[in-house]
C-alpha cells in the first residue's frame, strides 16, 4: 500500500467523481478510528483534515492509554472497568503502541490526599480485577517509605508514607493515529489531510449531503458529495456545526488546556512513570513520565478560549508545573532553562460533562451558601462581569455537586457525546483517548442506520476489537519476543541495535518494509540509516508532507531526542525538498515553520533567548 502525496491526487479525483457513504470531518484519533471501521466494512468513505492527521488534540495528550484509577477512590467501578477493558482491546489490535509500563503512585500524608495507603491498596486491588491482572506479573504491590526513596531517592521524603505500583500504558498517540489511517486507506478509504472544510452541502430535502472543501496545498476549492456527513473535530465541534447553515447551534465545546514539559533524565531521574496529587490540595494529580533519554511532566488543565490551531504553553502553565515538581522533587531544583521541549494541547470537553478524563473535574460538594453565589453570579454575567462557563461551574455544583455525575443518554463513552442534527449531520464529540474506539463504534453505528433507513443501503459493521491497525499484526501476548525478532531483521542489514530496535517499536509489523529500504535508499549524509529509511517511508506511506509532520507526528523527534534535532533539521528538510520537487520559495516556507515551531517548543520567548 502506497500512502503518498500521488496517492493523495488519485483520491482527490475520486473525491470529486464519486458519491460518499461517509464523509468524515477531522482527522484526529476518532474520526481516523472512524474511517478505519468504516472502510474495513465496506462504506465508501472519505476523511479531510485541515492540518496534518493528528496535528491536534491527538499527538498532544500525555501519551498514556490510562486506566483511570483515580475512579476508584469513589467506587466509580463501571468507569475503571470499562477503560481497563478497552485499553486491552486497543493494546490487542495496536500491540506496537501501547506498552506496557507500571505506574508508581506515592502517597503524601497532606491536606487533600486523592488516596491513603489503606484506600490506595482497596483501588488497585480492585482495578487488578477488573483489568484482568491479578496473580500476574503486572499485579499491584505497596511500597514502604524507604523502598520508594530507594527506587525515586529524589522524591521529597518529608510526608512520604509509601506508593502503590499498579499497571498502566504508555503510549504513542500520534502513531496510534496514523495507524488507524494506514488501515484506512489501505481498505479503500480516501484519507486527506491539509483539506479544509469550508461549507457543508445539503440536498433538495435540507439534508447535509457533503463539503465544500479547500486544498490548502494547491488552493482549489471543491465539493465532496456524500449521504453522511460525520463531525469528529474535537475542540473544533462548535465551529463545523456553526458552518452549518440550516443548523442553529448552541455551542456545547469547553475545551482545556493542558501542558508538558520535557527535561533531560539527567535532571529528574524517575524509573518509571509516577503519578501524585499536586500537594495544592486542588483535586488535581501530575505524572512524571520517563521516555527516551528524556523526562516529561504535565498536565495543566485550564479554559481556553484562543487559538485551537495554536495552543501554547504560557508562563503560567511553566510556573504552575516547576512548582508542583520542584516540590515533589527538591533537589531537581529545574528551572525554565532546563525545559528542553514541551507542548500545549486542548482536551474536547463538553460544557454539560464538566470535568475532563483523569484531571480536573474536581467540583466541590454543594455547602448552603451556594445558592447566594449562584443569584450573585447570575447578576455578575447580566452585568458582563463573567461569562458563561463561570455561570456554567456554579449551576453544575448545585445541579449535581460532581461535575462528572450526570448521566447523558447519548453518551457513547465517558464524557463523550453522540448527537444527529434535524439536518442529519452527525457530531461526535468528547471522550478520552482510550476510548476512541468505542466512540468509532457508536457513530458508525448511527451513519449505518441513516444509509440504512434514508437511501436502502446495508452494511454490517466489522468487529474492530479483532481488526489490528496498520503495523499492528503481531501477537499481542508476544509483543516483545516479536519485536525482538524484527529488530534482528534490521540489524542483518546493518543498523545497530538501538537502531533496529527503535523501528521495531516504532513500525511494529511494518518494520520489515521500512527495513527493506535499506537496499533501495542511499544513506542521507547527516541522517543515520536508521532515519534515512524511516524518512523515505513517512513519504511514501505515511503521508509525511512537511518536515514538521515527520519530526513531531511520525516521530517524536523534537519532543524526545532534543539533543540531535539540530544537526539533522537541514538534511530533512533538503531530502523533502527534492523528493516534492519544492521550490526555493517553498523550501525557506517549510524551513521557517519549522523553525517556528521548535522555538515554540522549547519556550525561547519565554526564557527571553531568541538566538537559543
Amino acid at each position: 500500500m502506497v500512502f503518498s502525496i500521488e496517492r493523495r491526487k488519485q483520491d482527490i479525483k475520486a473525491l470529486k467523481e464519486e458519491t460518499l457513504d461517509v464523509l468524515i470531518i477531522g482527522g484526529g484519533i476518532t474520526g481516523a478510528g472512524t474511517a478505519l471501521q468504516a472502510s474495513a466494512s465496506g462504506l465508501k468513505t472519505g476523511l479531510v483534515e485541515m492540518q496534518d492527521f493528528a496535528e491536534g488534540t491527538s499527538s498532544r495528550s500525555t501519551k498514556l492509554v490510562h486506566g483511570g484509577l483515580r475512579y476508584l477512590k469513589n467506587f466509580d467501578v463501571e468507569v475503571v472497568a470499562d477503560t481497563v477493558q478497552e485499553r486491552a482491546v486497543v493494546q490487542g489490535i495496536a500491540p506496537h503502541i501501547p506498552k506496557a509500563d507500571p505506574m508508581i503512585l506515592p502517597i503524601y500524608d497532606e491536606p487533600g490526599s486523592t488516596f491513603s495507603m489503606f484506600s490506595l491498596k482497596v483501588a488497585m486491588d480492585l482495578y487488578d480485577q477488573l483489568a484482568s491482572v491479578t496473580g500476574t506479573k503486572y499485579a499491584n504491590y505497596t511500597l514502604t517509605k524507604e523502598e520508594v526513596l530507594e527506587r525515586e531517592p529524589q522524591l521529597k521524603s518529608e510526608g512520604l508514607l509509601g506508593a502503590g505500583v499498579y499497571l498502566d500504558y504508555r503510549n504513542n498517540d500520534a502513531r496510534l493515529v496514523i495507524e488507524n489511517i494506514k488501515r484506512a486507506a489501505a481498505d479503500g478509504g480516501h484519507m486527506l489531510s491539509r483539506m479544509k472544510v469550508v461549507g457543508i452541502l445539503h440536498d433538495e430535502n435540507n439534508k447535509a449531503s457533503g463539503a465544500t472543501v479547500e486544498d490548502l496545498l494547491t488552493g482549489e476549492t471543491f465539493d465532496i458529495k456524500a449521504r453522511v456527513v460525520l463531525n469528529s473535530t474535537g475542540p473544533w465541534s462548535d465551529t463545523i456545526r456553526q458552518m452549518d447553515t440550516k443548523l442553529d447551534t448552541v455551542p456545547q465545546m469547553r475545551p482545556t488546556k493542558g501542558v508538558h514539559l520535557v527535561v533531560d533524565r539527567k535532571k529528574l531521574h524517575v524509573p518509571q512513570p509516577t503519578y501524585f496529587d499536586t500537594g495544592k490540595n486542588d483535586g488535581r494529580m501530575v505524572f512524571v513520565i520517563p521516555r527516551e533519554e528524556k523526562t516529561y511532566f504535565g498536565t495543566t488543565d485550564t479554559d481556553f478560549k484562543g487559538d485551537f490551531a495554536h495552543p501554547t504553553v504560557d508562563q503560567e502553565d511553566v510556573d504552575y508545573l516547576l512548582e508542583i515538581v520542584n516540590n515533589r522533587y527538591p533537589s531537581a531544583e529545574i528551572t525554565i532553562d532546563d525545559i528542553e521541549s514541551s507542548w500545549a494541547g486542548l482536551r474536547p470537553l463538553i460544557s454539560s460533562n464538566g470535568g475532563s478524563d483523569y484531571n480536573g473535574g474536581n467540583s466541590k460538594p454543594i455547602k448552603d451558601e451556594s445558592f447566594d453565589k449562584v443569584i450573585s453570579t447570575i447578576e455578575q454575567f447580566q452585568k458582563g462581569e463573567v461569562d458563561r462557563y463561570t455561570v456554567e461551574d456554579v449551576l453544575k455544583n448545585i445541579e449535581t455537586g460532581n461535575s462528572e455525575s450526570e448521566d447523558n443518554p447519548s453518551a457513547v463513552s465517558r464524557g463523550s457525546a453522540l448527537d444527529i442534527d434535524e439536518d442529519g449531520l452527525i457530531t461526535v464529540a468528547g471522550g478520552k483517548l482510550t476510548d476512541y474506539r468505542k466512540m468509532a463504534i457508536g457513530a458508525m453505528k448511527a451513519v449505518i442506520e441513516v444509509l440504512k433507513n434514508d437511501f436502502n443501503v446495508t452494511y454490517e459493521l466489522i468487529d474492530s476489537a479483532k481488526y489490528p491497525v496498520s503495523g499492528g499484526e503481531i501477537n499481542p501476548q508476544e509483543v516483545d519476543e516479536e519485536t525482538d525478532k524484527l529488530a534482528q531483521l534490521g540489524i542483518e542489514k546493518g543498523l545497530n541495535e538501538s537502531e533496529a530496535t527503535y523501528l521495531a517499536h516504532i513500525y511494529g509489523s511494518n518494520a520489515p518494509k521500512v527495513i527493506a529500504l535499506i537496499e533501495e535508499v542511499e544513506q542521507i549524509e547527516g541522517l543515520t540509516l536508521a532515519d534515512t529509511v524511516s524518512l523515505r517511508y513517512a513519504m511514501d506511506e505515511e503521508m509525511a508532507l512537511t518536515p514538521a509532520d515527520f519530526l513531531i507526528r511520525r516521530t517524536n523527534h523534537m519532543l524526545f531526542m532534543r539533543d540531535t534535532l539540530d544537526g539533522i533539521i537541514e538534511p530533512v528538510i533538503a531530502e523533502m525538498a527534492r523528493y516534492y520537487g519544492w521550490t526555493d520559495e517553498a523550501k525557506a516556507a517549510h524551513t521557517v515553520k519549522l523553525n517556528t515551531a521548535i522555538a515554540e517548543s522549547d519556550l525561547k520567548k519565554l526564557k527571553g533567548d531568541g538566538n537559543r
